[in-house]
């Protein structure tokens, strides 16, 4: 066998699905490490620790870029940056509203109660945070997970190993909970994956996921995923029964989220079948 046809094997065995799962997907994991160690030194310093984690981010986006280019061969389409502003924008927006729309329906049954404001330092600590979760998260769980598997077995069932392991992985958070956890799996799997499903890229999970983590952060001092609570801006109390509050594992494990999140995913995956963006299987695509 020559050595140009050494390479062209081993070039296809490191495209390969399972392959990229275990290479990108381990680097990329790698980086989430170290984001974490980051935001804990820097953790009484939150200009210098965005300043930081943003540099990861960049860092990340090249790992990926650079993986697809040089080892895949393939345009990095998940990626385009053609409207890449607006998806994101959209991602944001709505990212925020279905957060600010749960909080909204704690306030009127009286179980979420402003107290106060804290200064707008107190809007800073949460950037690193949801800059590095967003990005890193959707790389791995969208860009390198779903369509991976997507390639192989098509849409569905990439959207359901996706969002188990996605849900599944928040069971290493401080004070995570099995109901947490499988609430993340069902709402957040199926709101990021039908995102990544209708628009065939990244940028408006990214939105989503930037937008919720910050908002319930930042703005509403929630538990974001069974982490540690942190202050916002709002202080507040919540007080009330957990299937409303999501207890100590945060909104995110409340059936208003449950509701709200997979509904709106819902919505999107009806639009990605009506639009033929559902991949089958690839023994179909062959047929």
């Amino acid at each position: 066998m020559t050595s140009q046809a050494l390479s062209v094997r081993a070039q296809r065995v490191f495209a390969s699905s399972p392959v990229r799962i275990l290479l990108l997907g381990f680097v990329l994991l790698l980086m989430m490490g170290l984001n974490g160690d980051l935001m804990e030194s820097y953790g009484d310093q939150p200009i210098k620790a965005a300043k930081h984690i943003l540099a990861m981010v960049i860092a990340g986006f090249v790992v990926y870029i650079g993986y697809s280019h040089f080892i895949e061969r393939r345009a990095v389409s998940e990626l385009s940056l053609p409207g890449m502003g607006r998806e994101f924008g959209v991602g944001l927006l709505v990212g925020a509203g279905l957060y600010a729309a749960c909080v909204g329906v704690l306030m009127a049954l009286g179980i979420y109660r402003i107290e106060g404001l804290n200064p707008l330092s107190f809007l800073l600590p949460a950037i690193a945070m949801a800059l590095s979760s967003s990005v890193f998260e959707e790389l791995l769980f969208r860009g390198v997970l779903f369509l991976s598997v997507e390639k192989w077995f098509g849409s569905w069932v990439a959207l359901i190993v996706s969002s188990l392991v996605f849900g599944l992985t928040h069971l290493i958070n401080p004070q995570a909970t099995l109901e947490g956890a499988l609430f993340i799996a069902v709402e957040a799997g199926i709101l990021l994956g039908a995102a990544v499903m209708l628009t065939r890229r990244l940028w408006l999970s990214i939105g989503f996921h930037m937008a919720w983590n910050y908002t319930q952060q930042a703005v509403f001092s929630g538990i974001v995923s069974g982490n540690y609570a942190a202050p916002g801006l709002i202080r507040s109390t919540i007080s009330g029964p957990d299937y409303l509050t999501g207890g100590q594992f945060g909104v995110e494990s409340s059936v208003l989220a449950l509701v709200a999140c997979t509904s709106v995913g819902i919505v999107m995956l009806v639009m990605a079948h009506r639009r033929g963006l559902i991949v089958p299987p690839m023994w179909k695509r062959s047929a």
